[in-house]
């Protein structure tokens, strides 16, 4: 009998621009026997976001929050931040590659970056807003986040592969997300249970003045509770998963086994032909 061996996927992990817990989040990856991992941080980071690299990685793990820049001599953005758009040549790669078919995931406050650079949320199918502004002709408020709580997540489509082991669903402790999501856009594959009222959140505008978990005359739209899906960029296939803020979430069998499913998914020729058939166009 032949001994046939699958080589491990390569897996590019970015992360930067928020502060987390490196060595438990590393530990998902080190965890997956089925990856060949490289962990990287911007500005380093930023160049391997070419076409002239696409399909060296199997798939590209997005953790990073870019676009913010401390003021001089602060210590948190509360202490005083301003957001910067991406470098053209890292904006022309990122499309670039997209365009090209690079599978990507990203997780939990990679929703948050480049707030000054609108086709950032078309990529990954939402805006978080650090203040209130005009999303495809909509105003909307400041977006709203939790402290870590529990909440169930259960599968939409759990014939999905990304759902694969989890169809009966999970507890979770984590930070949740209240922010437009574009719904028209997406494929969901997974919600919450957590009541998405702006009740239950704290105003993101005011957690920016240093105000945490503070909600005082701020309100916002009621969300659909969807916390993960699948997309294209480009001819790219995309998967965004809201959940991943701390250990906590890390650690959980559960999220784990999204994240695996994610990189095998976005990896499949299966994803890759879906993303050619259902392109979408990256207007700059």
């Amino acid at each position: 009998m032949s001994d046939l061996r699958v080589e491990p996927l390569k897996v590019l992990v970015v992360t930067g621009g928020h502060p987390f817990e490196l060595e438990p989040f590393l530990a998902m990856f080190s965890a997956n026997p089925d990856i060949d991992w490289t962990h990287v941080q911007p500005p380093e980071a930023r160049e391997w976001f070419r076409a002239s690299h696409v399909g060296e990685w199997d798939a590209i793990v997005c953790y990073d929050m870019q676009g913010f820049i401390l003021k001089e001599g602060a210590r948190t953005y509360a202490e005083g931040v301003t957001f910067e758009e991406p470098p053209a040549e890292y904006a022309e790669g990122l499309i670039a590659m997209l365009e090209a078919g690079q599978g990507m995931v990203f997780l939990h406050h990679a929703m948050s970056a480049w707030p000054r650079w609108p086709l950032w949320a078309e990529i990954v199918g939402g805006r978080w807003h650090y203040f209130p502004g005009e999303l495809h002709g909509r105003q909307w408020p400041s977006s709203g986040y939790t402290r870590e709580v529990s909440h169930r997540i259960t599968p939409i489509d759990p014939n999905h592969p990304i759902c694969a082991g989890v169809e009966e669903g999970f507890e979770i402790v984590d930070e949740i997300y209240l922010n437009p999501i574009f719904e028209d856009q997406i494929v969901p594959l997974l919600r919450s249970d957590f009541e998405m009222k702006s009740e239950n959140f704290y105003s993101g505008e005011l957690s920016v003045q240093g105000r945490l978990y503070e909600s005082d005359g701020w309100t916002h739209p009621e969300g659909s509770g969807i916390v993960g899906w699948v997309k294209t960029a480009g001819s790219s296939p995309i998967v965004y998963l809201q959940s991943g803020h701390g250990p906590a979430a890390y650690a959980n069998p559960g999220y784990r086994r999204l994240l695996a499913n994610s990189i095998r998914w976005v990896a499949s020729p299966e994803a890759h032909q879906w993303a050619t058939e259902h392109p979408t166009l990256l207007a700059t």
